[in-house]
């Protein structure tokens, strides 16, 4: 079961001001539950841990049992939610060092991931590790036309597959698209490939829960039954009547908005478990991306504990105080490792001789909180029992109702992202693409007059 523990916080907000909240908490759930709010038709996530069909669950692990079976690395070709959920999920309970296990070891193929940046370098590294292999791609857009996908997609293509009959691309490429539309959609019509469905009511950053994520996750030999039974569990608990109390869902959107408006402008999110690194890359997106509009937000960062603490640690101890932080705490750990017996003591280590880690690394956790709230920097606790597949599937789905119940009571819509659109505009233009011609020659006309 997920926890918030946020008694840390009670020097910062008072019990009154929590109370006042309640107003506006129970109108943004009833916006939220009763598909009101802004963005409604985005709400399909909402339900998803208990409407997902149980046959489409059955076909993404029947086509993840044979691309397990039949394939040494699996490629995700995606940007932002097309892969970060995935990314998330599978590095949190992954091998940390997967990379170097044969296949034996990790029980299926290496999944890695491409078309979420522009970079030849990578894209030429990725190809050299994948040579020789026997290797799968799993595409994931909606439009088919997003441009880092689209040229990782069209290179990798042509890398490993240019020589391919049809009958053999259908057995390397799955692609996760619109139902309908799209250029994806159209290719792989054309070429009989396998095919998932975006949902048209769950946007990117909301789709992990969705193929979007679970073939891949269910690709890397993770349970999805398990993350969608977490999540399921969490949904159940956020939905607790505000009668019987805020729940943990509830408690962490009401202190997120109370911290905002007392000047804290920046959460930190921090873990001291270095594999939930790309999950906090999932959350900033999922928060940033949701609530940065209009002139508000909180801003998103992550640190990585202890390590962050020798490089970042003097800035949020002692810097400016607009950080809030909040701690993601696993109770168990997988595998730990007491620490051996040296009698000459040169390290200055033997009181902790016979110790576990993990009584290290939690007392770490401990005082660091304690120092950072002496410091002004207020403290919450997401507790968890284990890093599993439920637990995962929880959080999910915690942080992704936590975002839209803050959001709304923040006045902003969850579900869209106008900002987006802008790079786009100009990058389209200054490569040349057909249909901007006009934009190009004003941004160039701007760079010649901020030359002279």
């Amino acid at each position: 079961m997920l926890k918030l523990n946020d008694h840390l916080t009670n020097q910062f907000i008072a019990p009154h001001e929590r109370k006042q909240m309640e107003c506006q908490l129970s109108a943004a759930r009833d916006l939220l539950d009763g598909r009101t709010c802004p963005g409604s038709e985005y709400t399909g996530w909402l339900d998803l841990p208990v409407s997902l069909p149980g046959e489409t669950i059955a076909r993404i692990e029947e086509t993840a049992d044979r691309m397990r079976r039949d394939f040494d690395v699996l490629i995700v070709v995606g940007i932002g939610g097309s892969y970060l959920g995935a990314r998330a999920v599978i590095e949190a309970l992954s091998h940390h060092f997967s990379l170097s296990l044969p296949k034996e070891r990790r029980g299926g193929p290496l999944v890695l991931f491409a078309g979420h940046q522009i970079s030849s370098d990578y894209l030429h590294d990725l190809l050299e590790v994948v040579e020789g292999k026997r290797v799968a791609l799993n595409v994931i857009s909606k439009s088919g036309t997003t441009t880092e996908p689209a040229i990782a997609f069209r290179i990798l293509r042509d890398r490993l597959f240019r020589h391919a009959s049809r009958e053999e691309l259908a057995k390397h490429i799955v692609i996760t698209t619109d139902e309908k539309r799209g250029a994806l959609r159209r290719y792989a019509e054309q070429m009989g490939l396998t095919t998932y469905v975006i949902p048209d009511d769950i946007g990117g950053r909301y789709s992990v829960l969705t193929p979007v994520g679970l073939l891949p996750i269910a690709v890397a030999g993770i349970d999805i039954r398990a993350l969608l039974d977490g999540a399921r569990s969490e949904r159940k608990r956020s939905k607790t009547p505000l009668s019987e109390g805020l729940s943990a869902v509830d408690c962490y959107a009401v202190n997120r908005i109370l911290l905002m408006r007392k000047g804290y402008q920046a959460e930190i999110l921090a873990c001291y478990e270095p594999s939930m690194r790309y999950f906090a890359e999932w959350w900033k997106q999922l928060f940033g991306e949701s609530e940065g509009k209009d002139g508000k937000g909180v801003i998103t960062m992550s640190v990585d504990l202890t390590t962050d603490l020798h490089s970042l640690g003097q800035l949020i101890q002692e810097g400016p105080r607009v950080f809030f932080e909040t701690v993601i705490d696993f109770a168990n750990v997988r595998h730990d490792i007491a620490i051996p017996s040296d009698p000459a003591d040169l390290d200055q280590l033997e009181y902790l001789a016979g110790q576990p880690m993990s009584f290290v690394n939690r007392q770490a956790s401990r005082g660091t909180a304690l120092a950072h709230v002496s410091g002004g920097v207020p403290n919450m606790r997401i507790e968890l029992e284990d890093r599993s597949p439920e637990s995962l599937g929880a959080l999910i789905y915690f942080f992704e109702r936590a975002c839209a119940l803050a959001c709304i009571m923040n006045g902003v819509n969850p579900f869209n992202q106008p900002g987006v659109e802008a790079y786009k505009r100009n990058m389209f233009a200054l490569l040349g693409k057909p249909g901007y011609e006009k934009v190009r020659e004003e941004l160039l006309r701007s760079s010649a007059e901020d030359k002279d």
